[in-house]
């Protein structure tokens, strides 16, 4: 058992209260794990960890050490140590700090300046997902802001391809590995630069459509644009600083969305396009990123629904260059003259040029892109570039409560690490857990520990950062295999042995961030020869998530469930007495539907509690807590236990009913592959079937009683364990072994046969599975059924596949 416990819900408590964010994280782990203990879930805890402890993360730290001493070599396509990096000539002769700035630029984790949201109010970075579209923080509501502030990045973009590739072969869940290959994002195509108009600098672009060229008839560039000053002239300056400040408190997501209106400004430059030579535009827009591709974009209106959409918006050119294959001549002759957007194929039109000896006119798509980047990269102007969506991940947070970077910045600007012999570098005890109002976190304010002074009496500040949540589950699993260990992070005969992870089951939650940052960590690890694997997980099982009822008005207006009273099967507000909706929704402090575990083993008992989680569907589907399904497993046990544990219903002798054996040995063997396939509630469903059978016939032997006791106890160790025990046995049940299946017990004794007339099937008839066919065909015609339907016909063929179907051929 591992407890992921660093993160921002233990901070925000000691900001709030003054408690020391281990003393919460302490608390909330001895509760969980006492629960866990109860529920007598099998952990191994002599292998339990904590990402908080020191002792832990000190093998995080290390890591992390490891990632800024390693980089990623093209060629091979794998990390190695930054010892091995052959450093250009030229670089060599500009002094120190040259080579140290070009070291930097090769390190898998690197410090520099992002761009991230900040909220004030909190004084915290927020994600792009806890940005709301009116530019204000989930969390508190206050409005946020762009702000560039020095953080720690890991350069993940550059294993994307493999991480990508090693997709391939895992046994995942076909969803889960699109949901990874689209954040991915990897795109072929070209990057193509673009002269400015009276400038020297060049505005490159990636398009994965070169080939539509001849159509881009605009540019558009993303306000955070860094050659924006430059390409803005002075007369359109007021403007675009305007559209800068309204662009800088929209979340990524609002700017992003197809459905929103159009908005933009021209920053008063041209761009001169390459194939044409033609001067074209260059406007600002906020749909554009920098997070994607190069922050500026080549607009094709006529093919583009979006460029289309602006364009004509802002009265911009709109030239039709694929001839559209439409039978419609008037929608032809609109698409044609750019007064309606064509975004399928077809063969080029307008597109050559004599100046520039370019000529595409009458190709087809692959030949076209084909053509147009071998001349962009004869002329030097372009070049074929794979590009991917994943950026580079940003690792600091601005908080207490996170693994200590491990890292020192001298006043002589010079970054060093602290020497692994000397982790962990722990975390210092502080007054106040509240950032500080510049961006930095709280660590800024632990003056002694903050200021360090090396033997030649240089200063320095340690890094106040403070890693995610991310760093010490990224590589959890791996130190399960050698917890105790503190010489080494894991043994590698043990990890040898272990390695990979046979079987994941976590939330789809995980999808894109723990499961793909943990691939990413293991591949650097595998690459430094530190892991035997390349990938972490062989397979990976979703479970679902556990809903609660909520209520909620007409209107839509979330009721807490301590407000709902029930009535006739109605549910009414208890204050207003309106008729509530009653709805399935996450379980929530606010909505006061959160299930307590401790409840329920308390009014019916642990194993009540593990069979209704396992009973209530399949493992992967999402579905709602019900007491009264609670009520029903807990019905099951009551009378599994009153019928084993009375000793008149337990036969002396050895000799145990037919149907009893058969249907307990389809019970074993049902169980046993239901286990393996995690289809936990089709085995309860088999448990409870066979209990019907045992007391409707009201007596089973020893033995019989015994057996079901033991497929009985994975799902309901307490109970089982005490009927063990009143069976007569000493020792515990837990190490017996699992019962064999006998397959003699599950053959037929009968088949059921279809019987067909002329093909259609008309009646079933039972007969023994060894009876010969010249009896099988005496019984069927002798049978008053076979008489109606022959009538005063004989029969000219009668086809019987034994055990299969009976067919009988009429004239």
């Amino acid at each position: 058992m591992g407890w992921d416990a660093f993160g921002l819900p233990a901070e925000q408590y000691a900001i709030q209260t003054g408690t020391h964010p281990s003393i919460t994280t302490k608390n909330n782990c001895d509760t969980f794990r006492r629960q866990i203990k109860e529920l007598g879930l099998s952990y191994d805890w002599d292998r339990e960890i904590n990402t908080t402890d020191p002792n832990y993360y000190k093998w995080t730290q290390s890591i992390f050490i490891k990632l800024y001493n390693t980089w990623f070599d093209d060629q091979l396509q794998k990390g190695r140590p930054v010892s091995e990096l052959k450093i250009p000539e030229d670089i060599l002769k500009s002094g120190k700090a040259g080579v140290r700035k070009y070291i930097d630029s090769k390190r898998l984790a690197y410090y520099d300046d992002a761009q991230v949201w900040w909220c004030s109010n909190c004084r915290i970075v927020c994600a792009n997902e806890e940005v709301l579209t009116d530019g204000s923080h989930e969390k508190c509501g206050n409005i946020v802001e762009k702000k560039n502030l020095k953080q720690w990045l890991l350069r993940i973009p550059l294993y994307a391809e493999r991480l990508l590739k090693g997709i391939d072969d895992l046994d995942w869940p076909e969803g889960i590995k699109d949901m990874q290959r689209n954040w991915i994002g990897r795109s072929s195509g070209a990057e193509v630069d673009f002269n400015l108009y009276g400038l020297e600098e060049k505005l490159t672009v990636f398009t994965t459509r070169p080939d539509t060229l001849f159509g881009a008839t605009y540019m558009v560039i993303a306000p955070e644009h860094n050659l924006l000053d430059k390409i803005t002239t002075p007369e359109a300056s007021r403007s675009v600083m305007d559209y800068i400040k309204s662009a800088s408190l929209k979340s990524d997501l609002d700017r992003t969305d197809l459905s929103k209106e159009k908005t933009g400004v021209f920053t008063g430059r041209y761009a001169i396009n390459p194939v044409n030579l033609k001067k074209i535009p260059v406007w600002i827009a906020d749909y554009v990123l920098t997070g994607y591709g190069t922050g500026a974009i080549m607009a094709v209106p006529a093919h583009d629904t979006r460029d289309f959409e602006f364009a004509e918006k802002f009265n911009l050119p709109i030239v039709c260059i694929q001839d559209p294959d439409v039978t419609d001549a008037d929608q032809k002759k609109r698409i044609i003259a750019g007064k309606e957007c064509w975004t399928e194929d077809g063969k080029y039109i307008n597109s050559s040029d004599k100046q520039t000896g370019i000529d595409i006119n009458g190709l087809n798509k692959e030949t076209g892109i084909s053509e147009i980047t071998s001349w962009l990269e004869s002329k030097g102007i372009g070049k074929a570039k794979i590009n991917y969506k994943i950026r580079d991940w940003l690792f600091s947070r601005q908080r207490y409560w996170g693994e200590p970077f491990p890292v020192i910045h001298w006043d002589d600007g010079e970054i060093t690490l602290v020497d692994e012999k000397e982790l962990p570098l722990q975390l210092p005890e502080l007054e106040k857990y509240l950032p500080g109002e510049t961006g930095e976190s709280p660590l800024s304010n632990a003056t002694d520990w903050l200021s360090v002074k090396d033997s030649s009496g240089r200063t320095g500040r340690r890094e106040t950062n403070t890693m995610p949540q991310w760093a010490g589950s990224c590589w959890y699993y791996l130190r399960f295999i050698d917890p105790k260990n503190d010489n080494q992070i894991f043994s590698p005969e043990k990890e040898k042995y272990w390695m990979p992870v046979d079987l994941y089951i976590g939330g789809a939650e995980h999808a894109v961030l723990h499961l793909l940052y943990s691939r990413f960590w293991h591949k650097v690890l595998f690459d430094l020869g530190i892991v035997s694997t390349d990938e972490p997980y062989k397979r990976l099982f979703n479970q679902g998530m556990i809903l609660a009822f909520a209520y909620e008005t007409e209107t839509g207006a979330k009721v807490a469930s301590d407000l709902v009273e029930e009535r006739d099967g109605k549910f009414y507000h208890k204050e207003t007495r309106d008729e509530l909706r009653q709805i399935v929704a996450k379980m929530s402090k606010t909505l006061k539907n959160v299930v307590n575990p401790d409840d329920v083993t308390s009014k019916y008992g642990a194993d009540s509690l593990r069979l209704y989680e396992m009973f209530m569907g399949p493992l992967d589907v999402t579905k709602p807590w019900d007491d009264k399904g609670v009520k029903g497993v807990f019905g099951f046990l009551s009378r599994a236990f009153r019928f084993i544990s009375n000793p008149e219903n337990i036969l002396p002798g050895s000799e145990e009913d037919r149907e009893i054996l058969k249907g307990l040995h389809q019970t074993i063997k049902k169980i046993q592959s239901d286990i393996e396939n995690l289809r936990f509630n089709t085995a309860i469903s088999a448990m409870m079937i066979f209990l019907n059978l045992i007391i409707k016939k009201g007596k089973i032997t020893l033995t019989t009683a015994e057996t079901f006791v033991k497929v009985l106890s994975p799902f309901a160790p307490h109970l089982s364990e005490e009927l063990w025990l009143i069976l007569g046995n000493c020792s515990t049940i837990a190490y017996e072994p699992w019962p064999s299946v006998n397959e003699e017990y599950l053959k037929e004794d009968v088949f059921e046969y279809p019987v067909s007339f002329n093909g259609k099937m008309r009646f079933k008839i039972e007969l023994p599975v060894n009876m010969d066919k010249n009896e099988i065909i005496s019984i069927i015609l002798s049978d008053e059924r076979t008489k109606r339907w022959l009538g005063d016909k004989e029969p000219s063929n009668i086809i019987v596949v034994p055990n299969r179907i009976v067919n009988i051929v009429i004239k």
